[in-house]
């Protein structure tokens, strides 16, 4: 099968698909790794709401893709940034989905984001700031789901050190009914949490992290890092105490952290786990089965796909994701909340085609290709 692809001058090139698509698996009851895919949401292409205006959802598409990926085993991590949460969906709009995965796959295994994007911008209180973030721990725990406690953008403005840090989150631990994912979330993914921990190194925001940690251990399941430096969630995961997961944010490099070393791995919570599902739960079989060259031989190829859709600006990474969905049959459209199916460029979608071709995850080339075609039609070709 091929398909003429333009070049970044325009000169189209006759591609010709290769791959193969990923064979189902089913992840078990007790998978070698927890494995959480953050899942996108599904905008109303229908909706006459201004793209900078109120989120509209397509809820049957949406909660359709958490369906596919509980079908293999793996977990879901809900109203994370994937689904645009803070970049187009609002809390009102998060809740929403969190109590319809709820109430859709109550035996699923599922983790809700948990932050203060509530609080319109300005400056705010640590009081306040303690509020916000207890107000949604308690909307969620109504629900009876778990916590992701999410970092926050009015904590980088209202903190004035680490203690401050330290005591808000350790007010906020004390109210969760049970134990919860942390999760430090670089700039590079939200650059308005520069500085977070109130440190200004990387070395002084673990001691204050681990502090947290530490203080509150039978509150926190673990904690997911998302720095995209694989080096750095190795030093931290090692100084966990014993019990407390890491959860790998890394999209860069996951296969090796996933798969660890002699002293220990790391578990997933990953965006990338979105739209490589289906290598994701296969590899994480294999590695359960004892076959860790599957493992790598799985997950390795597909890493130049993740670095190319994560690549800077990084926040705008869902575009990527939801490309793929759209690929892929998950939706009948490539319309994405406050307008992000506009912030790539045409050469960054022929590659992440080629890419995901070439490690199996076009799951119906045909439907791909035809899909493909109207994307280059829009763009002249």
């Amino acid at each position: 099968m091929k398909i003429a692809l333009p070049d970044e001058t325009g000169r189209s090139l006759d591609y010709t698909l290769i791959g193969t698509p990923i064979a189902q698996a089913t992840l078990g009851a007790n998978p070698a790794r927890v494995v959480y895919s953050a899942a996108h949401v599904v905008a109303d292409p229908f909706s006459a709401n201004d793209p900078s205006g109120r989120a509209s959802v397509d809820w049957g598409k949406t909660m359709e893709f958490r369906r596919y990926l509980a079908g293999m085993g793996l977990g879901i991590a809900e109203a994370m940034d994937t689904a645009q949460r803070g970049m187009g969906l609002d809390w009102p709009g998060a809740l929403e989905l969190i109590r319809r995965t709820r109430a859709e796959l109550p035996d699923a295994l599922v983790a809700n984001g948990c932050g203060t994007d509530h609080l319109p911008p300005g400056e705010y209180s640590l009081d306040q700031v303690r509020a916000a973030y207890l107000e949604q721990v308690e909307a969620i725990q109504a629900l009876g789901g778990r916590i992701i406690l999410m970092a926050s953008r009015a904590l980088v403005k209202a903190a004035r050190g680490p203690e401050d840090y330290i005591k808000v989150y350790s007010d906020v631990l004390a109210a969760c009914d049970h134990p919860v994912v942390l999760h430090w979330l670089g700039e590079m993914f939200d650059p308005a949490l520069a500085g977070y921990w109130g440190a200004a190194t990387f070395e002084q925001a673990m001691e204050t992290a681990l502090a947290v940690i530490n203080g509150n251990i039978a509150k926190v399941d673990g904690i997911k890092i998302s720095l995209l430096d694989k080096d750095k969630e190795i030093q931290m995961r090692r100084r966990l105490p014993l019990g407390v997961k890491m959860y790998t944010g890394d999209d860069f490099n996951y296969p090796e952290l996933i798969e660890g070393d002699a002293q220990g791995y790391s578990h997933a919570l990953l965006g990338i786990f979105d739209p490589l599902a289906p290598a994701a739960a296969y590899a994480v079989q294999k590695l359960g089965e004892g076959h860790a060259k599957s493992f790598r031989a799985t997950l390795d190829p597909t890493v130049p796909l993740a670095r190319l859709i994560f690549r800077a600006p990084t926040q705008f990474y869902k575009t990527g994701v939801v490309f793929l969905a759209w690929l892929n049959g998950f939706q009948d459209h490539f319309i994405m909340l406050n307008g992000a199916q506009a912030m790539r460029p045409l050469p960054y979608f022929t590659e992440v085609f080629r890419l995901a071709d070439g490690c199996g995850l076009l799951r119906d080339p045909d439907l791909a290709v035809g899909r493909m075609k109207k994307l280059l039609g829009v763009y002249g070709v």
